[in-house]
């Protein structure tokens, strides 16, 4: 990195104005980036990194992708918000885009993942109310243990991880929580509770530790979904937008969604786009006034998301998404076969996790992190075992190796330490 985009603030004391100034809601590793680039970060001193989480997968199109630059640029400089008060000439033309490209009759533009939830969930209660007769107040939404949807009070209400959870009461009624990857729970639940409107669910289970289901649970799903006239809510602001080797991650099975939520790559990180898609006959239950965002759907979002989406395409990166994770997958398999220390891989394209023999209450995996960006990559646990490996869709076979040598020397240098 040259000297003209090093920062003027040390490491130290980024991370002590943080410290003093903000509030203490995220323990992030002591690491201070200034610049990114591609699959890229720098810290403050100049010292460069493969970025392994790439925002929680908001960051799929690489660092600063210039066509995606360009477009908030260019339209940041013509008109920026206009709020939903009046028309703007960028959000017809970003619905129709979308709509076309997730073959969907409509969509609701907001800001968030957490904002496009809570949208799914009022879209899908108000649905149930006016279409499927549900008594007032009474609508009932299935949710997958181990889920994290948000932070919102409504989506901590079914969570059933204690640090979001605890200490934020009273709690939102209205869902039934039942074990991820269970079929049979999945239709005695919906069976014993007849004011079941839908089954919220993220196809792979990120933040528990990329928990990919059996092949045939979403298809199995749906179908009970369909089965009992209940909606199958496919929430895919981490699993989609070809982070998993196909556009959705649902298209493994060939699964249409009655409900689609997006989010994080939609804007390719570079501002806060999220969206909730269905047809019209969901959709249009809600009327004027009764949902919406002041920045939900400015001109600014409208034009990164066309750019955003249209890089993804152009660029092939659900394909380069599979086949980078089978060589990540296939590496990674070799250490675990030959490390007492790591006991599994496992993931789909490139939303991966390395599993350590550790308890989940341990900071193994905060230390191997540690070390990991010592020797040049970052990434982020998920709990004290589970660590997850993300790297943006744009990586290349040369660079995928090397970040591979990065991560094999790093657990070989933990274990000699602390075996």
């Amino acid at each position: 990195m040259d000297i003209a985009t090093k920062s003027t603030i040390t490491k130290e004391q980024a991370i002590a104005l943080e410290n003093k100034y903000g509030a203490h809601n995220y323990h992030p590793l002591p690491v201070v980036l200034t610049k990114g680039k591609g699959v890229y970060l720098w810290d403050v001193d100049g010292k460069k990194y493969y970025d392994f989480l790439s925002a929680y997968s908001a960051v799929n199109q690489g660092h600063g992708h210039p066509k995606i630059v360009d477009a908030l640029k260019e339209q940041a400089e013509r008109l920026a918000l206009t709020s939903r008060a009046f028309y703007n000439d960028k959000l017809g033309e970003y619905e129709k885009f979308a709509t076309e490209y997730f073959s969907y009759d409509k969509l609701l533009p907001m800001n968030t993942g957490a904002e496009a939830v809570e949208t799914a969930i009022k879209l899908s209660r108000k649905w149930a109310y006016e279409k499927k007769g549900i008594p007032e107040n009474q609508a009932n939404i299935i949710v997958a243990k181990g889920n994290f949807h948000g932070r919102t009070t409504t989506i901590i209400s079914f969570s059933n991880d204690p640090e979001a959870r605890d200490n934020f009461g009273p709690y939102t009624p209205g869902f039934t929580k039942i074990p991820y990857n269970d079929l049979q729970a999945l239709e005695e639940a919906v069976k014993s509770n007849p004011n079941t409107i839908g089954f919220l669910v993220e196809p792979i289970q990120g933040e528990a530790g990329v928990m990919v289901p059996d092949e045939g649970y979403l298809k199995g799903a749906k179908e009970i979904c369909e089965k009992y006239g209940c909606l199958f809510i496919a929430d895919e602001v981490q699993t989609g937008i070809a982070r998993t080797g196909k556009l959705l991650a649902v298209d493994h099975e060939n699964v249409r969604p009655d409900i689609l939520i997006l989010g994080k790559a939609l804007s390719g990180g570079v501002y806060p786009v999220s969206a909730v898609l269905a047809d019209d006959d969901i959709m249009l239950t809600i009327k004027p006034g009764q949902h919406g965002s002041t920045f939900g759907g400015n001109p600014i979002a409208a034009n990164v998301a066309i750019a955003a989406l249209t890089v993804v395409k152009e660029e092939n990166l659900a394909e380069n998404a599979n086949k980078m994770g089978k060589i990540f997958r296939e590496e990674m398999q070799k250490v675990v076969d030959s490390s007492k220390f790591v006991k599994k891989v496992r993931g789909k394209g490139l939303l991966n996790a390395v599993i350590i023999d550790d308890t989940e209450e341990s900071d193994t995996a905060w230390n191997i992190c540690l070390k990991l960006a010592e020797n040049g990559l970052l990434a982020k646990p998920t709990h004290g075992n589970i660590i997850r490996f993300a790297p943006p869709l744009v990586i290349n076979e040369d660079q995928m190796r090397e970040a591979l040598d990065i991560i094999r020397k790093s657990i070989k240098e933990y274990e000699q330490e602390n075996l």
